[in-house]
């Protein structure tokens, strides 16, 4: 972001933090093309024939509309915020602002890590509209390891975004008054930074009147987390973290169900939570998915088919944090020209050990607070408002009560524990552990 704003940022600083454009009008299949057949690039995209284009809603996330749409010439995914989340309905007001930090997300991500997410066509902030690249034949990578299907680059690549973005857009890399410039401009996406700090960190710790879970088989579980003032105490020290330690510029929403994949390929989308925080978050989350997918296979095969399929989720895991420490590591030592560490109190004194040192606190910090991380966002999803389909369409709820279970307790040793956890194979020796048990 120039001293001069882009017509977006100059739009969003205009509008004003808490106004919301009164011509706001939700799209639906049949005003889309009216509503935005007339802009250039678009007609150029998809052709020129707007009425011809087909348009057929696929949104089933928690907050926006999302539809497709395909012309002669070609194809986009259109995406619009509500005011509101949709999961919920108008009672939960929320602002449409979300998508203008989406865009900005997207923007700076292509930059850091090209090729890893949809290009963007078009941005209509007073609308709340991206129109952005149509990802196919990619399917949701939570829905195809569900289905027990392996993808060989997947991990690989996901490591490498998280370094790339994450220390790309720190104070590790980035020039003070650019980096500063931009945490004041995300610093506002105040409401979305709500819902995690609530629904992922407070809700699921106390009776919250958004929560549930989905069978009563777990009620003494949950009874007894609920009154653990150990978990309850790291979960908010954790909060902390998030709000308080403004390290990177996060995605803030990294789970599987954001990303897209094909054997070949891999795309994170939806970074409409984006805002900085600590780096270790975006790699808990990440992380802490892969787990739940593993324990939630028992629910998902037939005749013990998946021995294969779990042995690739762990060492997906593993590669996705080596990826991360060696990519992290190789652009601290090419790419260090922030103000933190500055070359000039090291290499440039001939002292590359003590860069080499500084490199280990600081991945040993994020190693740490990485597993307190997956340890409360496997609770969240389990206890909180916003599930997912790993667990939830487990059908035998006996089933599935012991596959959560076992969610719950690796959750809670992540979190209280992390600070003696040494390495990834004690993790995953303890989860292929849990995975065994067959009673509550």
């Amino acid at each position: 972001m120039d001293g001069k704003g882009t017509k977006a940022e100059k739009w969003f600083l205009s509008a004003g933090r808490n106004i919301e454009m009164p011509v706001f009008e939700a799209l639906n299949v049949e005003t889309l093309p009216l509503r935005l057949g007339q802009n250039t690039m678009l007609l150029q995209r998809l052709g020129e024939d707007w009425g011809s284009w087909k348009v057929r809603e696929v949104g089933d996330g928690n907050l926006n509309l999302v539809f497709i749409v395909e012309g002669s010439a070609g194809s986009a995914i259109v995406k619009q915020a509500l005011p509101y989340v949709r999961l919920v309905g108008e009672s939960w007001p929320l602002p449409l602002k979300r998508s203008f930090f989406e865009y900005h997300a997207l923007t700076r991500q292509a930059a850091r890590d090209p090729g890893r997410v949809p290009e963007v066509f078009h941005f209509d902030g007073e609308q709340a509209i991206i129109v952005m690249e149509f990802l196919a034949p990619h399917i949701i990578l939570r829905r195809g390891l569900i289905e027990g299907n392996q993808y060989p680059n997947a991990a690989r690549d996901l490591g490498q975004f998280l370094a790339r973005t994450l220390f790309r857009g720190s104070d590790f890399s980035m020039k003070a008054a650019a980096r500063k410039a931009d945490v004041a401009l995300f610093a506002d996406n105040v409401e979305l930074c709500d819902i995690t700090e609530s629904l992922v960190f407070s809700d699921p710790y106390f009776n919250a009147p958004l929560n549930r879970h989905t069978a009563p088989q777990l009620d003494g579980l949950v009874a007894a987390l609920r009154a653990d003032r150990d978990l309850k105490v790291e979960a908010q020290r954790l909060k902390h973290l998030f709000a308080t330690k403004a390290e990177a510029l996060l995605h803030g929403d990294l789970h599987t169900g954001s990303v897209m994949v094909t054997p070949g390929e891999t795309r994170v989308i939806d970074p409409e939570f984006a805002f900085y925080g600590p780096i270790a978050f975006d790699v808990g989350m990440l992380l802490a998915n892969f787990w739940m997918n593993y324990l939630a296979q028992q629910g998902h095969e037939r005749d013990d088919n998946r021995r294969d399929m779990r042995g690739y989720l762990l060492e997906a895991v593993v590669t996705i944090w080596e990826t991360f420490r060696s990519e992290f590591s190789h652009l601290w030592r090419t790419e260090r020209s922030g103000i933190l560490y500055q070359r000039a109190l090291f290499e440039d004194q001939d002292d590359s050990l003590g860069a080499e040192q500084a490199l280990d606190e600081v991945l040993h910090d994020i190693w740490q607070d990485m597993l307190g991380f997956a340890g409360i966002e496997m609770h969240r999803r389990i206890l909180g408002l916003a599930h997912n389909a790993d667990f939830e369409l487990i059908e035998d709820p006996d089933l599935r009560a012991r596959c959560e279970t076992k969610a719950l307790k690796f959750g809670r040793h992540l979190a209280c524990n992390r600070r003696h956890i040494h390495s990834l194979a004690e993790v995953n020796g303890l989860v292929e552990r849990l995975e065994k048990e067959i009673t509550l």
